[in-house]
């Protein structure tokens, strides 16, 4: 909420500096985010009446004006804007005056014309960013006047950044209202009263949705003059709030929403047919916006229609056909009360977000836009001129939003704040934020007004408790409080220490939004329904991750657009998904390498990262829950996965996760080389290991190699378990350290070379032990995968 510090001070001006007044709102929850000067530094620039205007008499482009600023005599100024006139009143730069950018006005010759000061245009004030001529002020502005001094242009433009909640301070009158409070000022205002109407003319409103529109006002207005300019005041209080100016009506609705905050929307009344009917859009309506841009409407959406068709995005964007234009004479005025779940999102789905959206989106008061049309009226007949016919209002009191008492206990006060404020400035505090407050026996009941939706349970009164009071007088103390330390299985699996695994293997940690967009989620977990947001914050981040692997391959691509060739990453969050209508969310570990194994170096040779170098960095984590043989990897298949190179983790024979290369339409549809992934889920690995140490034999250890042939398809796995459970007590370790196919051995089979590692802690080996071991193992690979000795 962007505001002008002079319009501010209409309403409340305590006797405090700016800076006093920004620290203030800050301190109050309403952060301020900068506090910059209304207008750029320039001096000696007066309103000037231009007397004649003639040709210059070598120059088709340029005129030679005659221009009283209250002087001895009148100035003679050069000028080459085409709208300058005589009659005018208009700033002038006097000789010496200095204008932004540090440019000074001298004397000087034009094409042989002495030039006495320069008229100046919005522009070179620094007041707009163009402008197409000199800028024309209104005929009572008084000459001679210093023109900074008589715009105010020593003002201030506050913005305040404001959380969702505080939707009622999204107006000059909300923020007025709350520097009364904090400085115990008297609130003035804009007294409002009602305009007669000249005329009986009345446009028949049809409420379809009463719950999505519960208040619903008009107002006819007859006979405006198109050529009305609005006047500059305005202008500039729309400027300094960064609002641009456009035309009378346009204006004043952005005037009023501003210092009220009541959204309003004005229609040309000659382009209307049949009467307004409030109700949710038919799939596939077309709407041109006030913006140009054309957007095919939903039936979750509400507008505003006549007999033609829709007219307006309710709350949102009026449309382009009915919308005010330089000739309109008749307008119809709105004003709504529009419930913020019906308008929540949809600005947004439409790839729009503007002022009325913002805050119908955070609530406005019900109450507030039967005042608003009155002051409407009156500004645009001041400006416009025109005859305006009764307020037409449609309303429901069944839908209109109750504000429910809350019930504050006074015991709470002191356990949440940690100080003890007396019942009167409770009382206080409460009644001068507008809210209706009546003692009960152990405290109060508070209902608040119709403008803050964010008050609804107690612990909310206490926060505007602390805010008023000053959370700078709340003394710091160190409370006492029992201090326990959580227990921590020692079997635990550690997330910091997998973290730090990874890193410790040149991984980088990255963070990646829960949000993704509908087709990664269909092209990563096509079997997995997605969770849809209600009001998502684009449409590429309308559903919730059901895997790590779009935040990780989006960061992959972003580092490999910016020549990252080398890409290892990692991330644990959460997962989600709907399971028998709940939402599930399961925390998980996954990452990413593509790339060479190590940077470009002269001691070892490039090599690109493969299935098995992913493989071992995940081994590397998950032994620290278990032994490696806990642990398998089965060939299997994912839609999101390379078809040959993807197998399912398991942990004591139960999935717990995936890895594999990705799946090659993927890769190409990403834009990326050969990349690999993994992820795990962590609840199955919560139970790990104790670590346990085992005496050190002072026996040797003895070292047997085989070489076997099995079946192509049989894993290391595979024979590996085998192995293991046939092997005795003596069998320390069994290695793998060869592969081979090729000749001698048949091309449906392959050759394993394996390393049995034999040791006791009792006494030497014998060799009938060693054998029997061997002889045992090669019996079992044998019997239940056909294992043969390789010749």
């Amino acid at each position: 909420m962007r505001f002008s510090e002079a319009w501010l001070r209409e309403w409340v001006n305590p006797d405090i500096s700016t800076a006093e007044l920004a620290d203030q709102l800050s301190m109050a929850g309403l952060e301020v985010d900068s506090v910059e000067p209304a207008a750029p530094a320039f001096s000696g620039v007066v309103v000037g009446h231009v007397l004649s205007c003639e040709k210059h008499p070598d120059a088709d482009k340029l005129s030679v004006c005659r221009v009283d600023v209250d002087g001895d005599e009148p100035l003679q100024i050069v000028c080459g804007a085409r709208n300058v006139a005589a009659g005018q009143k208009v700033p002038v730069a006097t000789v010496g005056a200095r204008l932004p950018g540090d440019f000074k006005i001298k004397k000087s010759k034009l094409r042989g014309v002495l030039s006495q000061g320069m008229i100046c245009s919005a522009a070179e004030l620094g007041l707009a960013e163009s402008s197409d001529g000199v800028m024309v002020l209104a005929e009572d502005a008084p000459v001679g006047k210093d023109f900074r001094a008589w715009l105010d242009l020593d003002d201030a433009c506050i913005d305040v950044d404001l959380t969702p909640d505080r939707g009622d301070c999204l107006s000059v009158a909300g923020i007025a209202r709350e520097v009364a409070v904090l400085n115990r000022a008297p609130l003035r205002g804009e007294v409002i009263e009602p305009v007669n109407p000249d005329l009986t003319d009345t446009f028949p409103v049809t409420v379809e949705t009463p719950e999505a529109c519960p208040r619903y006002v008009c107002r006819v207005i007859r006979g405006i003059d198109p050529a009305a300019q609005t006047p500059l005041w305005m202008v500039e209080r729309l400027r300094r709030s960064g609002v641009r100016a456009i035309s009378p009506v346009v204006d004043v609705t952005n005037y009023v929403m501003l210092e009220l905050g009541q959204p309003m929307h004005g229609f040309d009344l000659d382009r209307l047919q049949g009467g307004v009917t409030v109700r949710m859009a038919q799939d596939g309506e077309a709407l041109t916006l006030l913006d140009g841009s054309e957007v095919t409407l939903r039936d979750d959406t509400l507008v505003i229609a006549d007999s033609k068709g829709p007219l307006a995005l309710a709350g949102i964007m009026g449309g382009e056909d009915s919308g005010v234009s330089g000739d309109t004479r008749n307008v119809l005025l709105e004003a709504a009360f529009f419930a913020p779940l019906a308008i929540a999102g949809k600005a947004r789905s439409y790839g729009l977000h503007t002022d009325s959206s913002h805050r119908f989106e955070r609530g406005v008061d019900p109450e507030l836009p039967v005042r608003a049309m009155e002051y409407a009226t009156a500004l645009l007949l001041e400006i416009a001129g025109g005859q305006a016919g009764p307020v037409s209002e449609t309303v429901s009191e069944a839908q209109l939003p109750v504000r429910r008492p809350v019930r504050l206990r006074r015991a709470r006060i002191p356990r949440i704040l940690g100080i003890e404020l007396a019942d009167a400035e409770v009382k206080d505090i409460l009644e001068r934020l507008g809210m209706q407050v009546r003692g009960v026996d152990e405290g109060w009941e508070v209902t608040p007004p119709g403008s803050r939706f964010d008050i609804a349970i107690e612990v909310d009164l206490i926060e505007e408790l602390g805010r008023i009071h000053g959370y700078a007088n709340i003394p710091a103390s160190l409370h006492a409080a029992p201090v326990t330390i959580a227990a921590q299985p020692e079997a635990a699996f550690r997330l910091d220490r997998a973290r730090d695994t990874l890193v410790d293997r040149d991984y980088h940690e990255v963070i990646t939004y829960s949000f993704i967009s509908p087709e990664m989620a269909e092209q990563v977990a096509p079997d997995i329904a997605p969770v849809r947001l209600s009001n998502p914050i684009s449409a590429d981040m309308s559903v919730m991750r059901a895997s790590l692997w779009p935040g990780l391959l989006a960061a992959a691509r972003h580092n490999l657009a910016r020549q990252q060739e080398r890409v290892r990453i990692f991330e644990s969050g959460l997962t989600f998904e709907r399971i028998a209508g709940e939402i599930a969310q399961r925390p998980r570990l996954g990452g990413l390498i593509c790339g060479p194994v190590v940077d470009t170096q002269w001691g070892q040779a490039a090599r690109k990262a493969d299935f098995f170098d992913l493989k071992g960095d995940l081994e590397a984590v998950l032994t620290q829950v278990a032994p490696a043989q806990d642990f398998g990897f089965v060939a299997a298949e994912h839609p999101a996965l390379h078809p040959g190179q993807t197998a399912r983790v398991l942990y004591h024979g139960q999935a717990i996760g995936w890895i594999g290369a990705v799946h090659p339409q993927l890769q190409q549809r990403l834009d990326l080389p050969a990349t690999y992934v993994f992820e795990v889920s962590l609840e199955e690995l919560a139970e790990g290991r104790l670590p346990a140490f085992a005496p050190l034999s002072k026996y040797p250890a003895i070292r047997r190699d085989f070489a076997i042939v099995v079946a192509r398809e049989t894993s290391w796995d595979q024979v590996h378990e085998v192995a293991r459970r046939a092997a005795p007590e003596i069998v320390r370790e069994i290695q793998l350290f060869d592969v081979y196919t090729g000749e001698n051995v048949d091309s449906d089979r392959k050759s394993l070379a394996l390393s049995l590692i034999l040791q006791d802690s009792s006494h030497t080996l014998t060799e009938q032990e060693v054998e029997r071991a061997g002889q045992a193992v090669l019996e079992a690979l044998a019997g239940e995968l056909s294992a043969t000795l390789r010749d």
